[in-house]
């Protein structure tokens, strides 16, 4: 089933119940040249371990919020449990894929023109394209977002501060099921990757990962804030790029 000339579609199938994207491209759409994002990512990887590095940073920052990271790497355990004992979720991973495509594309102004999602594969047909539409499922972990907004929302309401051990136990669980089963799913070659360019993927889903987790942190743990986590990525990152120019030199 062809869709409209001006969309992008994303079909997914399913070999040894691994997703596998397959794309099929607008005809008006200018591609930009593998070659320059593989330069793009080069020039990226300074960027890449300055935003790791302050990750880890405010990581160790945040070290004696023990009350934050029990709940948290008791999730994390409980996942890795399920994950290890039990059937992999697919039809959850495969909506919540489909969805952050949407979710993307709607932040840039596209829009959705179908979705499907299924436990044998789904597909997304939007008005919109870009690297970051492309590769969020990688980076972005949607679940964790709801388990954030509910308990917001429910603090803000009903005042949910005995229940925070809880919210910490679920963000855990869904940041865990986030990374388990990207991982799982790049077993196989994903052509949402293999379009983009192998390289330039890859430095795009480490760089969206290690913010995620940088700001994530900053968030949830409260003792470094996000202007000075920022402050701390453009320091890291000028420090790698004059090592890099010593050894140049």
């Amino acid at each position: 089933m062809k869709g409209p000339a001006s969309c992008w579609r994303q079909v997914f199938s399913f070999p040894e119940r691994l997703p596998n994207p397959s794309w099929e491209w607008p005809s008006n759409l200018r591609l930009v040249p593998k070659w320059f994002k593989a330069l793009l990512a080069v020039l990226l990887l300074p960027l890449c371990f300055g935003t790791t590095e302050a990750m880890f940073g405010v990581i160790r920052a945040s070290g004696q919020a023990d009350t934050v990271w029990v709940g948290i790497l008791t999730g994390v355990a409980c996942w890795m449990v399920i994950y290890l004992l039990l059937p992999k979720p697919m039809l959850i991973y495969v909506l919540g894929h489909e969805l952050t495509h949407a979710l993307w594309t709607w932040a840039f102004g596209g829009k959705v023109k179908q979705f499907k999602a299924s436990g044998n594969g789904g597909h997304v047909i939007v008005t919109k394209n870009n690297f970051l539409i492309a590769l969020a499922p990688y980076f972005f972990p949607v679940y964790v977002a709801p388990v954030v907004l509910v308990f917001a929302l429910g603090h803000w309401i009903w005042g949910w501060s005995r229940c925070v051990v809880f919210f910490h136990l679920l963000v855990g669980v869904a940041y865990a099921f986030h990374i388990t089963l990207t991982f799982h799913v790049l077993k196989t070659p994903q052509s949402d990757i293999l379009r983009q360019g192998f390289l330039f993927s890859s430095f795009i889903i480490w760089l969206g990962n290690s913010t995620v987790l940088l700001f994530g942190t900053c968030l949830l743990i409260s003792k470094v804030g996000l202007l000075t986590a920022f402050s701390w990525v453009l320091q890291d990152t000028g420090n790698i790029v004059q090592r890099l120019s010593r050894l140049l030199s």
